[in-house]
């Protein structure tokens, strides 16, 4: 009788440990692994799938510019079964580093962003004909370098138009990051928009030194109300931040940039001119992983959906404040309109 009950028990155990190592195996076959793959992939399609890597000059941090390009970049490595990693650098010795590091890991794209990086890219890429790089928001003029350009200037135009048609007190400003050539367009193209529609108003400009120093960008934003500015545009990045709290303060009006911003403080920030970096750098592995990759300039505007501007290219869920209103915002879709046509060309400073 006991042997038949220790024979009975054995069984039992040994069904059990069949029972959990089938149930394991099936567990592991649909893990997501950790470098970005899609779920789903078989180990021939793992070891088969495209390393890519995205290698940022800073901290991604509060910039919005970087968080969007980041969150494209990995949406587009988990639709498309890329091994995608991002890369953040401290200091321009830190980013040139990391760029090597991802050459000598043998990634096969490498993309980058910015004018920060251009000096860099151009030395790496240089010293390694045979490997693609991309770059986002610049262009460097190698063989083996795709570069990615957005026509700032033109959603800059609309939101200078909007400005001008806006203001009570004929004077507006912009707190901008540096005095780049760069954001150059985002100024001229404001400029442009503003006297195109009111040519008597006046325009404010005051650099911050910096992509990341709200208090600086605030302690301008004050001094330019304080010269009678009921309109202050946020070109700083971070800084924005910072423009943003003044306005709050003293009650003016703003604007972000990247993203809409306007859900933050609808009372004061009215308007967020877009750039789709998460469209672009989604586009960039896309086109990598598919075979249509290709070097050389590629250019986003208006036209392509590249840039825009909130209640005039593109919705949003925030209520119009009164300060813009909607007979200004539908004046603005026109004008809009011209310049996708044709008809209205605003001019890009970096080509005078």
């Amino acid at each position: 009788m006991k042997k038949t009950i220790v024979l009975a028990l054995a069984l039992i155990l040994m069904v059990g440990l069949v029972a959990a190592c089938g149930g394991n195996k099936n567990n592991n076959a649909g893990n997501t692994t950790n470098n970005g793959a899609a779920e789903g992939k078989n180990d021939g399609d793992k070891k088969d799938a495209k390393k890519i890597a995205l290698v940022l000059p800073e901290k991604i941090g509060v910039n919005k510019f970087f968080v969007l390009m980041d969150e494209g970049f990995k949406k587009a490595g988990e639709e498309f079964g890329a091994e995608v990693k991002t890369i953040e650098s401290t200091d321009p010795a830190g980013f040139e580093q990391n760029l090597r590091a991802t050459v000598a890991e043998d990634y096969d794209l490498i993309i980058t962003a910015t004018f920060q990086a251009e000096d860099a890219l151009k030395k790496v890429a240089t010293e390694n004909p045979d490997k693609p790089f991309a770059i986002i928001d610049t262009v460097v003029d190698l063989p083996n370098v795709r570069g990615v350009n957005f026509r700032e200037h033109e959603a800059a135009y609309l939101m200078g138009a909007l400005a001008g048609l806006s203001t009570k007190t004929n004077t507006v400003g912009a707190i901008v990051a540096m005095d780049a050539p760069l954001l150059g367009k985002y100024t001229s193209g404001f400029d442009q928009g503003l006297k195109s529609v009111n040519p008597d108003a006046q325009f404010l400009v005051n650099y911050v030194g910096s992509f990341a120093d709200p208090a600086k960008a605030k302690e301008l934003a004050l001094l330019q109300f304080d010269k009678g500015a009921d309109y202050i545009a946020g070109m700083a990045a971070v800084g924005d931040n910072g423009v943003f709290e003044a306005a709050k303060e003293k009650g003016f009006f703003t604007s972000g940039q990247d993203t809409d911003r306007t859900d933050e403080d609808p009372a004061h920030v009215v308007l967020s001119q877009l750039k789709g970096t998460d469209a672009v750098a989604y586009e960039t592995v896309k086109a990598f992983v598919e075979g249509t990759f290709a070097y050389g300039a590629a250019d986003y505007g208006l036209k392509e959906g590249g840039v825009g501007l909130t209640y005039v290219t593109k919705e949003t869920a925030t209520p119009l404040n009164s300060f813009i209103s909607q007979e200004n915002v539908d004046k603005v879709k026109a004008i809009a309109e011209d310049i996708i046509s044709g008809k209205i060309v605003v001019e890009n400073p970096l080509t005078k």
